[in-house]
């Protein structure tokens, strides 16, 4: 009966240790993620404004091509009108994508952030509780007593 106790405490032991340490590796686990998906958002962003300017570039670049036109409207002014329009459908395409990757890297590393917070909370806190349940038991010294004081009166 004594041997079956201990193998119980000893599963219940190793059950507790193994659940800190999945917990620890989810909190590691998740904090590296957070850094990939910040990364990448900032990548996303960077693309998108790159983006946002190139196709300024190009509307300013379409609008004097257009008075071009309208000046002369020769083959050559039609061609590089027409050549400015694809680039600007094209632009806008890449800026369209960019900017679904970018709201879902956003959404993605919102909800990241939530679990790794509550993850590093959780296993602090058994980090501390753990410590103070590991504390050594402290000695106290026995009061020294009065000696007592026989009354012969």
């Amino acid at each position: 009966m004594a041997v079956k106790k201990k193998a119980r405490s000893n599963e219940s032991l190793k059950s507790v240790d193994d659940a800190i340490a999945s917990l620890a590796n989810t909190a590691a686990s998740t904090s590296k993620a957070v850094i990939d998906t910040t990364k990448n958002k900032k990548k996303l962003l960077a693309e998108s404004k790159r983006l946002a300017k190139k196709l300024a570039t190009l509307m300013k670049k379409k609008k004097a091509a257009k008075a071009t036109l309208n000046k002369d409207s020769s083959a050559a002014n039609r061609k590089i009108l027409k050549n400015m329009e694809k680039d600007i459908s094209v632009n806008k395409k890449e800026a369209d994508k960019i900017t679904a990757e970018k709201s879902v890297a956003i959404a993605e590393l919102s909800a990241l952030k939530i679990l790794s917070k509550r993850a590093a909370v959780y296993a602090k806190a058994l980090a501390s509780a753990d410590k103070a349940m590991n504390k050594p038991k402290r000695k106290r010294r026995k009061k020294k007593r009065a000696p007592e004081v026989s009354s012969l009166s």
